[in-house]
This record gives structure tokens, C-alpha cells and sequence, in this order.
């Protein structure tokens, strides 16, 4: 059972329900570690450990169909602070820049009233605070979604209806200076067929590489006809973080690597014909791995590996890397329906082995990938390699008794060495399996409509054991109820068959429910009238055998003290029972008026009944006296139950109820006894009563025209209101002594009067200040409102009934939220600084409660984790990188064999691994621009001989067959003989000099002059094309010139990019130049931790120089 506690004040929030179709893509995973999901016009922040809601965002009027957290790629500090930032749009062109803990708004964006199609965060995000408008570009095609490429931000694509656009020089500083390189999208299965016929000695081509052959000719430059043009299934494209100038294109059916240097399919994953089809593939970084979404809510896992086939192969076509995207796990499917389906799937940005599942039910399954050691029984014949663990953690290797590292993330639970295709070195590895755990599970409400009441107020005599509750009735016969203090549910009971039409608490425990069936032919149904008591969860029917073959019940309505139950039905009188004993005290005559609008009065004779169960117990205590005078306890005790059991004593309690004329009825009940009272005729200005509430001397009336009559029954005096808004449905007073609040219900929304003043305090409408239909209403507090709305959520609001939204460090929730971003920003950065060195301390501690500084009250308690990366506990994507980088690097010097990362592929360019890559596009090959583009990167890479051969396959009826024929013999014959290098230079100098940038470095890299091509190429702006020349080219010492030239171009004050800078300079070793670069940026803290660590691994002296940075 859910903990609890009294609270008085309780928070405003909102209980989220089903999604509507255009919330399906409107989920994101920040790197501050919480989830952000739109649910209707509402969005939802999740804590993923704790498995909780956190915060519910209200501003937008239309249906959310986006959100986005901010991007955390920028040094902290207390004026650059962690703080919750997300940008969410809806489908009236809105969009909102949120301040996510205190749950306002930074800013609004209109320029559109169209639904927003596709948003993001900019590495630059200095004026996202405004929302200023910087620049805009029109488009003919209409886009559909775009996306960044990770490696380079002046690069995108867009996907629009007929095809792909590629920006390559986006800058949040100007608009795109052209429309871009458009290219189309060919069907995949109208593609032409590899027609190559297959080695003999090849194994028999499996699915997926059948469909690879049928993706052989994907992109063209040209418009492809009718029949072919499949765009309505391409459903999603992304980069891939994991490999540079790669793409993912999805198919219903297929996921399409695209390798965009040729423009060409180079990996496939396929499903079989009775496979499930996809819905949502994410691509990771910190593997080549995918997470797919599939139709049945599965999510499953692949990664990539590069088999390559044995070498005496002739066919240099099949002597190649091929990438295939292997199952290694995949976790259990949901019972689709045709309202239960899976939305949208978002995995950890962090670790990348977290995911959450978003159903259109409103649940949100949280999954999370779990390494265990075991080896699987592979069949030889599939090719499926077994996965192990990292050779290495944070740069350095694993010690000889350490098998293997605690799953903190992907990349420390499987190693790299599967997906670079190097050869494998189990020895000091583990082989392990991949299997998904479901680790959290949240739910949401059923579809409306709802029936609510909230339990008895607080009061100083139940305050001991009081626990706010709220139920929640619903269509399908369930009653849900809610602990409003932590908004979780407390319990779900099965109470009914059919939809619960009313509640009524007879105690702080326990209720009755009544719930209507369908009406028959003769409009009678079946009623159904449940009492549940709460602890036990058991229910009877109250109304024991009757309820089948009459008419509905119209409302059922509880006495003051709890003593006596009405029940109304449409067609019938009323019915008068004990709530007590369970027995019918009294069913009216037939001639009985029919009742539209009841209530119980708050007044009551309990003090006089009080003195009569005094005067009971002192008759039998009197009888129990023994002769010697002495009263024992026990029969004392006795005499009180027996008073309070046996004798029928009870308290005499008033209604009144209105007919359909107006006339009100005044009617007394005590024990079995009814009494007539006296009436009052109807009202000239008032309708149909519809409803009455009847609080100390203050009754109103309410009636279908939408008038209120307020009734001052101490003065006598009555006062009418016209509120021109229809029919007043429903009228509730606020609970507290003294407290006369009135809550009204119309058909179009709810009002908020004070009976004492007669005016009205706040108003709700529908289409004014709110997009939603208000069902049911309560008070929940004696200043907080309950609302029941057509979009399936309830909402606890003050009594302004503004947003539901509140600050998330107010919250009383269960669990405690490990969430550094809710710290105020110096608090959060005092913990921060905490935890990264203590060098006060010889041992390292988690315990702050020793350590004297002003923060400490408020972080204390906070700390409930063993930390094992800092930046991935905060979130910090720039620390993270930075750090990243820096232990792979430390690590490499500090052994004296500097090495590359496949991840960082800016700076991984090894010769091996781009040949791989070229006889990949070589094989995947089907235009002349195909074989014109491998040919050059042959040439680049200095492989001659195989560059020569594809320069001679160049058609004779070709117009560069000449071209093509003399470049062959040219490169057979060069020499290294002064003049001949001396006139090639000279004629590749005038070929750049006069715009032939890439022929003259070609010609340059072919008389061994690399290092003046890398010179040339940077000249003109080709930073990105001299690195990846210089790497796999240059030695070292060469290639160490050409980087440091390029972070001295990144560092200037036209490109400004000096993070990137500084991870240039980690890869070439220059490690004083780093730290001094972070001190002159005013990074003090990451410049003293880089010194310290450089010292600890002995790539730096403590001299004079780097005493300076500290």
C-alpha cells in the first residue's frame, strides 16, 4: 500500500489519461535524464528511475505534437546554470519555450497556424530564450522531418513529399544560401535487381542481403516515375551518430543505410514476410547499434558487424565488408487493439540502454537492456558472431581479475571490436547475452466519461488517519481511486458491468457506487447499486436482489451523517434506505412527485441524540452494578456497545427535493420514521430545478435555463442570478466551516461563486480560455477544484482553475527524485564540485553531512546512487564528451601508442578502416558517378592499381572514356623523377588555382605531395576533407601540422568553436595547450581536474608551467 500523509494543502496537478493520434510523436528523452510526453493539450514530465509523474505542463489550446529538451552540450556555470528547458509545438503552429520546474513559460511562437511538423534544439542555443525570430526559408515541397547531422551542424536533410533535400550550409545566422541538392527517392522494390551473378563458393544468400540486391539503385538525381515514387512509406530519416556520412532511411518493411559520399544503399535490415512490420528505429552513438519499434509494441535491439568473406575470393566485389544489422535482443510484445497501440519509442540519450514505451492508453512502459554472461546456441551456418565485453572502461584497460564492468551504458557492456571487424581477442573478454527487463510501468486513466467524488473533508477528529481520496468512476465498470497527495493510485476496484454513473462515500473507507445498463426495448435496464469497502476491497450489492427490469437510477444521494441513503430513479419514486443496516427503510408511493434535484441538509438533531445514547448507557450500566456498589470497566464496556448496537437510535436528518413544476419539498427522516414538511410553490423566474446545494442558513438552486437562486433560509430572502450559460448541471459547496464557495458545472464549462457576496470569483469555458468539456466537477479541498474533462484527464486546480501546472520542487512525492536540475544552480554546481575530487580526504565519500558550506541543507539526502560517471549522472553532454575523449587519449599517450576512436570519427580516419569503407561503395556501385567517385578515393588512398581498373571500365560511348583512359595511363606511368613531379605539380597548382580543387589534389596525392594537397584543401575551406587526408596519408608528425593549423582555424573568431578545438588538440597529445585553452575560457573546474588527471597518468610535469594553471 502507498504511504501517505496528511496534507492539508494539496498540489495542483493533473491525472493524464489516453493519447490522441496527434500526441504520437510528441515524446522525447533529454539528457537531463526525464521524459517529456504530450497528452492531448497537456504535457507530461517523467521521472524514469522512480517511475513517476513529476510535473504537468498547461498552456497550449491545440493538441501537443511535439516536444524537444533542450541540448545540455555547454559548459555549467552559474551563469550558464543546469537548468530544465523544453520547446514543445502543437497542431495550431504554437510553440512554447518552458521553464519545465517551475512550470512557466520563457516564451510563445506563433508564425503559423498549421501543426508543427518537426522541431529541434541548435548547438547554438543563445537565442532560445526570446524566441526571437533570426531568419526564414521557404520551401516548394512540403517538409515532413528533418534532421541534423551530428558530426557536422552546418549540415541537414530534409524529407520532404518527393524527396530529400540536402542542406550543407545551415548556420543560425543566415538563411541556407541556396535551395539545397535535392535528390529522389527510388521504390525499393522497383529498384533494379543485382544482376551480378553470385560466387560459387558464397553461401546462399540469406533475406537480407536478397533484399539488399533489390536496393541496389536507391537515390537519383531525377525525378522517378509514377509507379515508383514510395515516399508515403519512407516513414522516418536520421543520421546516424555512430558513423559519419551515413543515413537511415525507414521502410514498413526494410532499414536502409545509406552511405551518403555515393548516395547508395550499403546495408539492409529486412523483415521476413511474416515478420512484424517496423514503426520507429533510433540509431546509437556510443554503438553501431539500432532500437526498432515494431507494429506489435516489441522493441527490439540490432547491432552491426562487418563480415567479410575469405580472402582467395577473386571476385574483388565479394572480398568485401558488408554491414549487417544482427537481432541480439528484443523484449515482450503488447496486445494490440483498435484503441491500444504503440505510439512512439525514446531511449536513454545518456546511456543508450534505457527505453520507454509510449501506448496510445496513456501507459508508458520503461525498458531497460541487461547484460548477463552465457553464451547462445548460435547456428554456424547463420554467421552470427558472439558479442563480448570491453576490452577497456573510460581509456583504460581492464585488470587481469576484472572480467567485466557493471552495465552502466551500451558501450560498457559491449565492446567495439565486433563493429570495427577486427579481429577478436576473447581472452581477457566476456561473452554475454542482451535481454531487455521491464523495470517501471506507468498507467494512465481509462476513456472518459468519469463519474467523481472525494472522500469526507479532513477535520481535526480524522486527522490521524485522513488520506485525500479521490474516485474515480469509469465507462468500463472500474472505480479508480486516487491518493491526491502523491497522484498515484491507491487502488482499482472491479465493481461494476456496465458505466459507473455515481459515487457517494458513506465513510473515510468505504462507498457506494451505482452503475446503469443499457436500456431494453421497454427502456428499462439493469441497476446495479455496490457497496466497497476499502481496505478489504469487498462489495455487495445494497440493494441486494433488486435492480433488474427497471427504471435507471438517476442519483444517488447520502445524508450529512452518513446515517440514511436516497436513491432517485427516472420513471420511479425514490427509494429511502439505512445506510447502516442495509435495509429499505421506505419506497414511495406511486403518486410520489417525480424528483429533479435532491439534497441532503448539513442540519441535524446530533446533539440530542448524544444525550439520548448517554442516557442509554447509564440505564444499562445502572443493571450491571454489583451489590457491593463497584461498576467494573469491562461491563461498563460493555453497556456502551450494547447501547450503541442493540438500540435503534438515530439521528433525525432533513431533504428537500423539487419536482418538475419547481415545487419545493421539505421531508424529515428519524430511525424508520418519514415526515411530510412543509412546501414551498415554485419560483416565477426560475425553469426546471436541475439541481440544488444546501450549505448552514445558504441553499441554491439551479435550473436548466442557467439560472442560480441563491436562498438565505436564517434572513429569508431569496436572490436570482441569470448566468446565461445554459444548464447548470451540477452544484457543489466547498467543505470547511464557515467556507461558502459554490462550485457550479455547465454544459460548456464550470464557475466559482461566493454565496456570501453573490458574485462569481472564477470562470472555465470551453473555446475561451480552455479546449476541453468539462464532465464532472468536486472540491477536493476548501480551495482546490477536481475536473473531470472530455480529453481524459482530471485535473486538481486552485480556485482560479487557471493551469494545472506548479513548481516540481514543492511536490510531496513518494519517491524521491535524483534530479540535480531542480537544485538551484548554485547547489546544483556545489554538488557537482562535491563529488568530482575531495582532495581534502584520503578516501572518497558520498556523505556531505561532514563537509561545512552553505549549499549543504539543500542537496543533503539527495545522494542515493553509487557514481560512476559524474557527467552521465548530471546529464552533462559537454562534460561527458569532454571526458570521454580525454581518458581515451590519456590513456593512449600515457602507453606511448596514441590510438583512434571509431566513435569520434572526426578524428578516426585509419587507412584500414576507409579502405574498408571505399571497397563497400565500390561493390554497391551502379552509375559511372558511382565508379568516378571510388576511383578518386582510390587514388586519395593511394591504392593505384584497383583505381586504374575502374578508370578503364569507363564505356567507350561515355564522353569522359578519353578522360578517364588518359588519367589510367598516367597513373600507371608517373615516376618520381624531378621534372615529371615538377611538371604535375605545376599543372595540379594551375587546376586548383583555376576551381579544379578536387583534380588537383588527386594529382598532387599521386607524386607522394599529400601534405601540400591538405594545405591547398584547407586554403579553400575544406577543413573536414585535409583532416581525413592528412590521417590516412601524412605520418604522424605531417598530419600533427595539419590539425593544429585546423584547431587554429576553429579557434578564431569567425568559426568560434573552441570546445571542438580543444578535442583536436586531445587527439594530437597537446595536452598543456588544452589546459591552458580551459583556463582562458574560464573553465576552472574541468582546467583543474584535466592538469590533475594528466599528472596522475605522468603525460605532464608539475613544473613551474602547470603550477601556473592551478
Amino acid at each position: 500500500m502507498i504511504p501517505y500523509t496528511v496534507n492539508i494543502k494539496l498540489a495542483a496537478r493533473t491525472l493524464t489519461g489516453t493519447l490522441n493520434l496527434q500526441n504520437k510523436t510528441a515524446v522525447d528523452w533529454g539528457w537531463q535524464g526525464l521524459i517529456a510526453q504530450g497528452c492531448h493539450s497537456s504535457i507530461l514530465i517523467i521521472d524514469p528511475k522512480t517511475s513517476q509523474t513529476i510535473q504537468v505542463l498547461e498552456r497550449h489550446k491545440a493538441n501537443v505534437v511535439k516536444v524537444r529538451w533542450s541540448r545540455e552540450n555547454y559548459y555549467h556555470n552559474v551563469s550558464s546554470p543546469y537548468c530544465l528547458r523544453l520547446a514543445s509545438g502543437d497542431a495550431s503552429g504554437k510553440i512554447i519555450v518552458w521553464d519545465v520546474v517551475s512550470g512557466t513559460a520563457h516564451c510563445e511562437i506563433q508564425e503559423h497556424s498549421k501543426p508543427i511538423q518537426d522541431l529541434e534544439w541548435l548547438w547554438n542555443q543563445d537565442a532560445s530564450h526570446t524566441g526571437t525570430k533570426l531568419w526564414k526559408k521557404s520551401y516548394a515541397e512540403n517538409i515532413l522531418s528533418f534532421s541534423f547531422d551530428p558530426f557536422d551542424s552546418s549540415n541537414m536533410a530534409l524529407l520532404t513529399s518527393e524527396g530529400i533535400v540536402f542542406i550543407t550550409d545551415f548556420s543560425h545566422s543566415k538563411p541556407p544560401g541556396n535551395a539545397g541538392k535535392k535528390v529522389y527517392i527510388a521504390s525499393p522494390h522497383a529498384s533494379p535487381a543485382h544482376t551480378k551473378p553470385a560466387h560459387t563458393a558464397a553461401p546462399v544468400p540469406t533475406g537480407a542481403k536478397k533484399a539488399l540486391n533489390k536496393v541496389k539503385v536507391l537515390i537519383t538525381n531525377e525525378k522517378p516515375t509514377a509507379e515508383a515514387v514510395t515516399l508515403n512509406d519512407c516513414l522516418q530519416l536520421s543520421y546516424l551518430p555512430s558513423k559519419r556520412n551515413h543515413m537511415l532511411l525507414l521502410y514498413p518493411r526494410e532499414i536502409l543505410i545509406l552511405d551518403l559520399e555515393l548516395s547508395q544503399t550499403v546495408g539492409v535490415v529486412a523483415i521476413e514476410r511474416s515478420g512484424v512490420p517496423f514503426v520507429q528505429v533510433i540509431p546509437c552513438a556510443q554503438r553501431d547499434a539500432l532500437y526498432c519499434l515494431h507494429e506489435n509494441g516489441c522493441i527490439s535491439l540490432r547491432v552491426c558487424r562487418s563480415t567479410i568473406t575469405p580472402e582467395e575470393t577473386t571476385d574483388p566485389e565479394q572480398n568485401v565488408y558488408e554491414l549487417m544489422y544482427d537481432l541480439r535482443s528484443q523484449c515482450d510484445a503488447i496486445r494490440v487493439t483498435k484503441t491500444v497501440r504503440p505510439y512512439r519509442m525514446v531511449i536513454c540519450p545518456v546511456n543508450e540502454n534505457n527505453a520507454a514505451l509510449m501506448v496510445s492508453d496513456g501507459r508508458a512502459m520503461l525498458w531497460e537492456l541487461k547484460a548477463h554472461k552465457g553464451k547462445a546456441a548460435v547456428n554456424p551456418s547463420s554467421g552470427l558472431l558472439p558479442l563480448y565485453t570491453p576490452v577497456s572502461f573510460c581509456g583504460a584497460p581492464l585488470g587481469p581479475n576484472q572480467k567485466r564492468i557493471q552495465d552502466l551504458s551500451l558501450n560498457s557492456m559491449i565492446g567495439q571490436t565486433l563493429i570495427a571487424g577486427e579481429a577478436l581477442s576473447p581472452s581477457n573478454q566476456q561473452e554475454v547475452q542482451l535481454k531487455f527487463l521491464l523495470t517501471g510501468l506507468l498507467s494512465g486513466l481509462p476513456l472518459p466519461p468519469f463519474a467523481l467524488r472525494m472522500c469526507p473533508p479532513l477535520t481535526t477528529k480524522n486527522i490521524n488517519n485522513y488520506q485525500p481520496l479521490l474516485a474515480i468512476g469509469t465507462s468500463n465498470g472500474s472505480v479508480l481511486v486516487y491518493n491526491l497527495t502523491s497522484g498515484l493510485l491507491h487502488k482499482e476496484l472491479s465493481v461494476h458491468s456496465c458505466e459507473v454513473r455515481g459515487i457517494e462515500w458513506v465513510s473515510l473507507t468505504s462507498f457506494l457506487s451505482f452503475a446503469t445498463s443499457a436500456p431494453n426495448n421497454m427502456g428499462l435496464v439493469r441497476n446495479e447499486l455496490q457497496h466497497v469497502d476499502l481496505p478489504t476491497g469487498r462489495c455487495f450489492a445494497f440493494r441486494g436482489e433488486r435492480g433488474n427490469d427497471e427504471p435507471p437510477i438517476e442519483m444517488i444521494k447520502v445524508s450529512h451523517l452518513k446515517q440514511y441513503l436516497v436513491v432517485v430513479f427516472r420513471d420511479k419514486p425514490l427509494e429511502l434506505w439505512d445506510t447502516r443496516t442495509g435495509t429499505l427503510l421506505r419506497e414511495m408511493a406511486k403518486n410520489f412527485p417525480t424528483v429533479t434535484a435532491l439534497e441532503w441538509s448539513p442540519s441535524h438533531n446530533l446533539k440530542s441524540l448524544k444525550k439520548k445514547q448517554m442516557a442509554a448507557r447509564e440505564a444499562i450500566a445502572r443493571q450491571t452494578v454489583s451489590d457491593c456498589g463497584e461498576l467494573k470497566s469491562d461491563l461498563l464496556q460493555d453497556a456502551e456497545s450494547k447501547s450503541e448496537s442493540s438500540q435503534a437510535i438515530s439521528a433525525r436528518e432533513h431533504f428537500v427535493f423539487t419536482d418538475m413544476d419547481g415545487q419545493v419539498y421539505h421531508i424529515t427522516v428519524e430511525g424508520n420514521t418519514v415526515k411530510d414538511g412543509a412546501r414551498i410553490p415554485p419560483d416565477g423566474s426560475m425553469g426546471s430545478i436541475a439541481c440544488i446545494a444546501w450549505k448552514g442558513d445558504t441553499l441554491v438552486l439551479g435550473d436548466v435555463d442557467g439560472n442560480l437562486n441563491f436562498w438565505d433560509l436564517k434572513a429569508r430572502l431569496s436572490r436570482g442570478i441569470p448566468t446565461h450559460r445554459g444548464w447548470v448541471k451540477k452544484i457543489r459547496f466547498a467543505p470547511g466551516k464557515g467556507n461558502q464557495k459554490l462550485l457550479v458545472m455547465y454544459t460548456d464549462g464550470a464557475e466559482v461563486w461566493d454565496t456570501k457576496e453573490v458574485q462569481m470569483v472564477s470562470s472555465m469555458r470551453i473555446g475561451r480560455n480552455v479546449n476541453y468539456r468539462i464532465l464532472d466537477i468536486d472540491w477536493c479541498t476548501s480551495d482546490k477544484v477536481v475536473l473531470a474533462s472530455d480529453d481524459g484527464c482530471i485535473r486538481v486546480l486552485e480556485m482560479a482553475m487557471k493551469s494545472a501546472s506548479y513548481r516540481m520542487d514543492e511536490q510531496d512525492l513518494t519517491d524521491p527524485v535524483w534530479c540535480p536540475y531542480l537544485l538551484v544552480p548554485r547547489a546544483a554546481l556545489t554538488l557537482k564540485a562535491f563529488l568530482l575530487l575531495q582532495p581534502w580526504s584520503g578516501t572518497f565519500t558520498m556523505d556531505i553531512t561532514q563537509v561545512d558550506y552553505n549549499e549543504k541543507d539543500e542537496i543533503k539526502g539527495l545522494i542515493q546512487e553509487q557514481l560512476n560517471s559524474l557527467s552521465k549522472l548530471f546529464g552533462d553532454e559537454s562534460d561527458l564528451t569532454f571526458w570521454t575523449v580525454a581518458a581515451h587519449y590519456l590513456q593512449s599517450f600515457c602507453q606511448g601508442s596514441p590510438a583512434e576512436s571509431c566513435k569520434y570519427n572526426v578524428f578516426a580516419a585509419q587507412q584500414k578502416f576507409q579502405l574498408d569503407r571505399v571497397h563497400l561503395q565500390e561493390v554497391k556501385r551502379s552509375s559511372y558517378e558511382h565508379t568516378k567517385k571510388c576511383a578518386d578515393q582510390l587514388l586519395l588512398l593511394g591504392q593505384t592499381d584497383r583505381a586504374v581498373q575502374l578508370l578503364l571500365e569507363t564505356s567507350a560511348d561515355n564522353a569522359s572514356y578519353y578522360c578517364d583512359s588518359l588519367k589510367a595511363c598516367l597513373v600507371t606511368t608517373i615516376t618520381s623523377s624531378g621534372p615529371s613531379q615538377s611538371t604535375i605539380k605545376l599543372v595540379a597548382t594551375n587546376m586548383i588555382a583555376n576551381g579544379k580543387l578536387a583534380e588537383g589534389v588527386q594529382l598532387l596525392c599521386l607524386i607522394d605531395k599529400a601534405e601540400d594537397a591538405c594545405r591547398y584543401l584547407q586554403t579553400y575551406g575544406e577543413w573536414n576533407r585535409a583532416t581525413w587526408l592528412a590521417k590516412v596519408r601524412l605520418s604522424p608528425a605531417e598530419s600533427s601540422d595539419v590539425l593544429k593549423r585546423w584547431a587554429e582555424h576553429l579557434c578564431s573568431s569567425q568559426v568560434n568553436q573552441k570546445s571542438k578545438a580543444i578535442l583536436v588538440l586531445l587527439s594530437l597529445g597537446c595536452f598543456y595547450k588544452v589546459g591552458e585553452m580551459l583556463n582562458n575560457m574560464r573553465h576552472f573546474d574541468r582546467a583543474a581536474l584535466f592538469i590533475e588527471a594528466c599528472l596522475q597518468h605522468g603525460v605532464m610535469e608539475a613544473n613551474d608551467s602547470s603550477n601556473i594553471l592551478f
